[in-house]
């Protein structure tokens, strides 16, 4: 498929995938959506860590569609919320490390992407926000389930209640980001950041991304349970092997994948 507001690039097992709509500040209408869930549905096996970001100095992602969401019905909102919903659960259970980039304006479906993603860092010209309720409607697109998970319920409910926009320092400070970077030094971050797991053996991230994403909803017994079956699981891989080996021969691992 040819992408219209994609931009891809891959290089030592690093995708960066840069959302391109600069008119709209890369506003995420049903074709973007549909543009990304059939990235995420055919990645490859050549990806082994995504980077996510905006493409241009100003925006992420500055939101949904305000123009293609005003006339909808009750019906269409549903199903437009459900088809961003979809794509971000894809990109969230890839079984490959995702890191958001954020470049500049991450509100509402924007701010969403950005924490369907594993981790978030950001320039320090980021913003951040769920203002959807200035313009009477919710966030849509699991923003009320991944924010309360990721700040608590008293942070996102402030957040959501008032639509207030966030600087990147107040992110990092209730934990909606991991780090802050210059406007120029971010990329490379993330870059680096995604070399570090590149260098690391894959399905290993991959079963420790699962157990993660898993425990969130599970009760401590079926969480330990849980981690315990995908720590066994290790053992059956040939790079569980190869990482304890070079670890006791005092060499780096070579690790396949396998």
């Amino acid at each position: 498929m040819d992408y219209k507001f994609l931009k891809i690039e891959n290089e030592g097992g690093i995708t960066t995938l840069r959302i391109s709509a600069p008119k709209s500040l890369n506003a995420l209408n049903s074709t973007i959506l549909k543009e990304l869930g059939d990235f995420v549905e055919n990645i490859g096996s050549t990806t082994r860590v995504l980077i996510i970001t905006g493409d241009g100095e100003k925006s992420f992602v500055a939101g949904a569609d305000i123009s293609e969401m005003a006339n909808l019905n009750e019906q269409e909102g549903y199903e437009f919320g459900k088809l961003g919903a979809k794509v971000f659960r894809a990109i969230e259970l890839l079984p490959i490390p995702v890191i958001a980039a954020v470049n500049g304006f991450a509100l509402g479906g924007g701010c969403e992407l950005a924490m369907a993603c594993d981790i978030r860092i950001a320039s320090a010209k980021a913003k951040f926000g769920q203002p959807e309720v200035g313009l009477g409607i919710i966030p849509g697109f699991s923003g009320t389930y991944r924010l309360a998970k990721l700040i608590g319920q008293g942070y996102a409910k402030e957040m959501i209640y008032t639509g207030k926009v966030i600087k990147a320092d107040e992110a990092l400070r209730i934990g909606l980001v991991n780090a802050i970077y210059e406007p120029e030094q971010l990329m490379p971050a993330a870059v680096e950041m995604a070399r570090k797991m590149v260098a690391c053996a894959p399905i290993a991230i991959s079963l420790a991304k699962q157990s993660i994403n898993e425990n969130y909803d599970l009760d401590a017994t079926a969480s330990l349970e849980l981690e315990n079956k995908l720590f066994g699981k290790c053992f059956a891989t040939k790079d569980q092997k190869e990482g304890m080996a070079a670890f006791l021969e005092k060499r780096s691992a070579n690790f396949i994948g396998e």
